[in-house]
C-alpha cells in the first residue's frame, strides 16, 4: 500500500517533496516500478482523507511538491503559539554566545567555539532565528568563513543606544556591581574581551 509510505515521506521532508522524489524513493524501498499514476492516485486519496476528516492539517500542492500544512481555521492558534515561543528567554549557551559576538564582532564561529570550548552551531542558529545577530560578511581566512555581528534588534532587545553602551569588562570585576555569590569568573577570559570606547 503506497499511502503510508507517501505520508511518511511528506511528514519527514522539510520542504515540499516533488512527485519525482516520491517516485525515486518508493521504487528503491519497494524494489519495484511504481507508476506515477499510482502515486498521484495515492496523493489524491491522502488529500481527500485529511481534507474531509476532523484533522487540523491537510495535504497541499505547493512550490512544485507536496506538503502537509495547517488548515486555515487554525492559523490564529498557531500564530499565538509562535508569538509566545519567540518571547521565551534565551538559554545560557545562547546568552554566552551572544555576549561574545557583541564584544568581539565581527567574529567567526571557529573563534567563538575556541573561546567557549564547545560547538556553537545551535546557539548561533537560535540567535539568527531571533534576529539578535546577523551575518555581516566573510573572513579573509581559509574557506572564507562567515562573520557574525549584532544588529538593531539586539540594541532594542537590550535597550542600548549603540555598542558603547555595553558594560565595560572592568565593570564585571567590581564587587559593588555584583549581587549574591560571586561565580567563578576566569580573569583570563575577561582580559580577552576588548575594552569598549569610553
Amino acid at each position: 500500500m503506497l499511502q503510508p509510505h507517501i505520508e511518511a515521506l511528506i511528514f519527514a521532508a522539510t520542504q515540499p517533496i516533488a512527485l519525482h522524489d516520491l517516485s525515486t524513493v518508493l521504487q528503491e524501498v519497494l524494489e519495484t516500478e511504481v507508476p506515477e499514476t499510482d502515486i498521484k492516485a495515492a496523493l489524491e486519496a491522502i488529500r481527500h482523507h485529511y481534507h474531509s476528516g476532523p484533522y487540523a492539517f491537510e495535504l497541499v500542492d505547493i512550490a512544485g511538491g507536496y506538503q502537509f500544512m495547517t488548515k486555515g481555521a487554525y492559523h490564529h492558534t498557531v500564530s499565538v503559539f509562535l508569538k509566545q515561543t519567540t518571547k521565551k528567554r534565551l538559554s545560557q549557551a545562547a546568552l554566552e554566545t551572544l555576549a561574545l559576538v557583541a564584544y568581539k564582532q565581527p567574529v567567526g564561529k571557529s573563534e567563538l567555539e575556541e573561546i567557549r570550548g564547545v560547538n556553537c552551531d545551535y546557539a548561533l542558529q537560535k540567535l539568527l532565528e531571533k534576529e539578535l545577530v546577523s551575518i555581516v560578511g566573510r573572513s579573509d581566512g581559509p574557506g572564507r568563513p562567515l562573520l557574525y555581528g549584532t544588529n538593531e534588534k539586539f540594541m532594542d532587545y537590550f535597550g542600548l543606544k549603540d555598542l558603547t553602551d555595553l558594560p565595560k569588562p572592568k565593570d564585571f570585576r567590581d564587587i559593588e556591581n555584583s549581587v549574591g555569590e560571586q561565580p567563578g569568573l576566569d580573569e583570563n577570559s575577561l582580559a580577552d574581551l576588548p575594552e569598549q570606547p569610553e
